[in-house]
Parts: structure tokens; C-alpha cells; sequence
């Protein structure tokens, strides 16, 4: 199981740092990601981290934006957004592909969260 944290209103321009927990021993099998859905759009990638050497990749846009990290010991991936955007405003959900190569199609994933909200007011 997956759950994120850590949602909320922020002002443009500002900064917030959302965690998603997972429950599984094995935690440092699986490629994390993150994913985004604003509403009356399509869910949207945003950054994933591989399991085997932590290499990230990014959607173009949150590039230079947005830093994805993992902490294998706390089972737990976190997003950094700075420089936030009205734009940026969607529920984001955390997501798991086990021994994944780090995909940004979410077909891909077959462990999902429940989503976290954040909002950025202009």
C-alpha cells in the first residue's frame, strides 16, 4: 500500500515537499513515481526514481522545478516542488513499478496511492 502526505495550499512562487509511505519489506525493489491529475485532465507524469541506481527522470514540466529522492530505510519517496504555479495545482498520486526502469507512462505501474492535494493560489 501506498500513501501520500504532506498536501496543501501554497501561494505562487512558494514551495512544499509531499512523501508517499510504503508498506512492503521491499521497498528498494520498486521504481517510485509520481503522477499528477488536474481536474477535467488527464493524468499527467511528473518524475519517477529508479530502484536499482536512483537515476530520476522528469516530466518537461516540472523540469528544474520539481526533485524527487527515496529513503529506502523509511520505505518513502519524496517530492520537492519549488517555484510553484497555479498551474501545478492537482491531486498527486504516488505510484510503484517493481524492478521498473523508471517509466512516465502509468500503465506501467501497478501500485497506486490514494492521491494528495495540492492547490497554489495566484
Amino acid at each position: 500500500q501506498l500513501a501520500e502526505s504532506g498536501g496543501g495550499l501554497v501561494q505562487t512562487g512558494g514551495s512544499l515537499r509531499i512523501s508517499c509511505a510504503a508498506s512492503t519489506l521491499r521497498f528498494s525493489a520498486y521504481t517510485m513515481a509520481w503522477f499528477r491529475q488536474a481536474t477535467r485532465k488527464e493524468r499527467e507524469f511528473v518524475a519517477a526514481i529508479r530502484h536499482s541506481d536512483n537515476n530520476t527522470v522528469y516530466g518537461n514540466s516540472v523540469k528544474g522545478r520539481f526533485t524527487i529522492t527515496r529513503d529506502n530505510a523509511a520505505n518513502t519517496v519524496y517530492l520537492q516542488m519549488n517555484n510553484l504555479g497555479p498551474e501545478d495545482t492537482a491531486i498527486y498520486y504516488c505510484a510503484a513499478d517493481e524492478y521498473g526502469l523508471g517509466s512516465g507512462v502509468r500503465q506501467m505501474y501497478e501500485s497506486w496511492g490514494q492521491g494528495t492535494q495540492v492547490t497554489v493560489s495566484s
